[in-house]
C-alpha cells in the first residue's frame, strides 16, 4: 500500500514526531510505501511529492516545523468572479497518477474541511488534528496546544518579575482568534490576576475595577492575559486596546507584551511529542484496518477517531462552565 502524507495550515511544534509516528508504523510494522508531500494541499497540485523512508525521519522527534514544508492552500474554495483551474481535479489526477493509496492530512480546522472534501470525491483520507489553538472539533488535545501553553505561561512568569518591581499592570497577549484555550490554560498556570476570553464578553469598567480593588488590598501590580480575538475598538490589537483602556480607567502605568509567532515555534514538549507520536501510529493502524474518512482523536486517555464529516466546519470554544473558569471565579481572577 502507498500512502501519501502532508502538511497543512500553520505550524506548530509536534508536526515532525507526528510524520514520524506515521512513517515509522507504516515502513517497519505494516511494510507501506510512503510518500511525503510537499507545502500541503498545493503539493497534490504541483505534483511536488518525494518517497519517504527511515534514513529520512532521523532526528525528528524534537524537531519544530515540518519537514514537508505548509501552506494555507485551499483547494475547493473558488473567489468569486474569478476564472481559475479545477484545483480539485487537478488533486485527483495527481493521487491516481502517484497510485496513493491514502492521503494523510495533518491540519486544523481548514485541513480538516479539504480533507472531508477529498474524502466526498472518492479519495481515501486519514487525518490528524493540528494546532495550537485547540479548537479542533472531535479530540481532547490537539497537540501543539501544550507546548504553545508552556511557552506563554513561562512568559507571564517573567513578566511577574517585571511587574512587581516597576509596581504596574502588565498585558500580554497570546494566540487565539475565535477560541481562547491558550489564554484560559496559560493565564492559570502563569498565575494571571485578569483573563479575557474571545468567548466571554468583557466589561473594561469592571476590568479597572478589579484592578483598583487589588491594589487596595495591598497587591501594587496586575498581570492581564489576554486572547488575541477579544473583540477592540478602532481595529487595535487586543493587548494595545486592553493597555490603553486599563490606564485611563485607573491611572496605573501600564505595558503590554505581544507574545506572537514564539508560540509557535521551537522544539515540542514531551506531552506533544507523545501524543504527536500516538496519533501518527494510530492513523497508520486506521489506514491498515480500511478505516477512511476519519480523524484521530484524543478522548480521555485514549485516542480514537471520529467522522470527518462530524467535524468539518465545527470549532471547540471555551465555554463559562469549564471547570478551570469555575475554580478562577472562585479564587477571585476576573473574566470580564
Amino acid at each position: 500500500m502507498k500512502i501519501g502524507i502532508l502538511t497543512s495550515g500553520g505550524d506548530c511544534p509536534g508536526i515532525n514526531a507526528t510524520i514520524r509516528g506515521v512513517c515509522k508504523t507504516a515502513i517497519n510494522h505494516y511494510g507501506m510505501e510512503v510518500y511525503g508531500i510537499h507545502s500541503g494541499f498545493r503539493g497534490l497540485l504541483d505534483n511536488d511529492i518525494v518517497p519517504l523512508d527511515e534514513s529520512s525521519l532521523t532526528g525528528l522527534l524534537n524537531l519544530g516545523g515540518t519537514i514537508l514544508g505548509t501552506s494555507r492552500e485551499k483547494p475547493f474554495k473558488r473567489k468569486a468572479g474569478a476564472v481559475s483551474e479545477n484545483k480539485p481535479a487537478i488533486m485527483l489526477q495527481t493521487i491516481r497518477e502517484r497510485g496513493l493509496d491514502c492521503i494523510v492530512c495533518i491540519g486544523g480546522n481548514g485541513t480538516q474541511k479539504t480533507a472531508a472534501k477529498l474524502a466526498e470525491a472518492g479519495v481515501n483520507v486519514v487525518s490528524i488534528p493540528k494546532t495550537i489553538d485547540n479548537d479542533v472539533w472531535g479530540t481532547d488535545v490537539s497537540f501543539g496546544f501544550d507546548s504553545a501553553v508552556t511557552i506563554a505561561t513561562d512568559a507571564i512568569d517573567r513578566l511577574h518579575s517585571i511587574a512587581s518591581a516597576h509596581q504596574r499592570v502588565m498585558v500580554i497577549e497570546v494566540m487565539g482568534h475565535k477560541a481562547g484555550w491558550i489564554a484560559l490554560h496559560s493565564g492559570m498556570a502563569g498565575g494571571g490576576d485578569i483573563i479575557l476570553l474571545p468567548e466571554i464578553p468583557f466589561d473594561i469598567h469592571r476590568i479597572g475595577d478589579a484592578i483598583i480593588n487589588r491594589l487596595k488590598k495591598g497587591k501594587p501590580y496586575s498581570i492581564v492575559v489576554v486572547a488575541e480575538g477579544i473583540p477592540t475598538i478602532g481595529g487595535k490589537k487586543a493587548a494595545q486596546y486592553i493597555a490603553e483602556e486599563i490606564e485611563y480607567e485607573t491611572g496605573f502605568e501600564t505595558r503590554e507584551t505581544v507574545l506572537g509567532y514564539i508560540q509557535r515555534g521551537g522544539s515540542p514538549t514531551a506531552y506533544d511529542r507523545n501524543l504527536a507520536t500516538r496519533m501518527g501510529g494510530h492513523a497508520t493502524e486506521l489506514i491498515a484496518q480500511g478505516m477512511f474518512g476519519r480523524m484521530v482523536a484524543l478522548k480521555g486517555n485514549a485516542i480514537e477517531s471520529v467522522p470527518l464529516s462530524e467535524v468539518a466546519g465545527k470549532l471547540k470554544l471555551v465555554t463559562e462552565d469549564h471547570d478551570l473558569i469555575v475554580q478562577g471565579r472562585r479564587m477571585g481572577i476576573c473574566f470580564g
